[in-house]
């Protein structure tokens, strides 16, 4: 008899399921492009673990959605229109500045790169999605992503992401995502794509 997974489970996020989320966050990114060129080399992985807590706890659960499977070994973090984390943005930017350490220049300069391509019109966009990678291959990744889609597609809102990965264009397009842009980030830096999917 073939085995049929069960569907993962996915909720919102708890204050329980932060420790998870941001292990989950830490270990997917400690070896992704666009991280690795903006968060700098020295002490990587624990400034890229700071830097997710920091976008996790202080901007995404506070002004976005979160929502989690595997009891955040899964995790999904929407930016939504209508609640501005400028205030966050501001009282974290020293820090966040202090994370990318000899990488903020670059950082600040591959932000500039693709401000040109970000969408003008309200919607929802992909703060950040991570599995752990002893739970990839488990359609946690599509499990977890598919609530903000569809709340956004009830609001009649666009969804738009950023991507360095082109395993991860694959995988968008696969989900229904189109890539509006391609772009070399200066100073060396990775392709990254810009993705929206319009409300059907």
């Amino acid at each position: 008899m073939p085995q049929h997974r069960s569907a993962p489970s996915v909720r919102p996020i708890t204050d329980a399921d932060v420790p998870t989320a941001v292990d989950s966050l830490a270990r997917a990114f400690a070896d992704y492009p666009f991280t690795r060129h903006v968060i700098a080399a020295d002490g990587h992985e624990e400034r890229i673990r700071r830097y997710q807590e920091l976008c996790l706890t202080r901007i995404g659960m506070v002004y976005g959605r979160v929502w989690v499977a595997d009891g955040g070994r899964a995790v999904a973090v929407w930016a939504v229109p209508g609640r501005d984390p400028s205030p966050a943005f501001a009282e974290l930017g020293p820090i966040l500045g202090e994370l990318s350490g000899d990488r903020a220049a670059m950082a600040a300069a591959a932000d500039a790169a693709m401000a040109p391509y970000r969408p003008k019109e309200p919607g929802w966009f992909l703060e950040t999605v991570a599995t752990a990678p002893e739970a990839q291959r488990k359609g946690l990744a599509s499990a977890v992503l598919i609530p903000g889609i569809q709340e956004a597609e009830r609001a009649g809102c666009p969804v738009f992401l950023e991507t360095s990965s082109n395993a991860n264009v694959r995988f968008y397009e696969r989900l229904g995502f189109k890539v509006t842009a391609d772009v070399k980030l200066p100073d060396d830096g990775p392709r990254t794509w810009c993705m929206r999917m319009d409300p059907r």
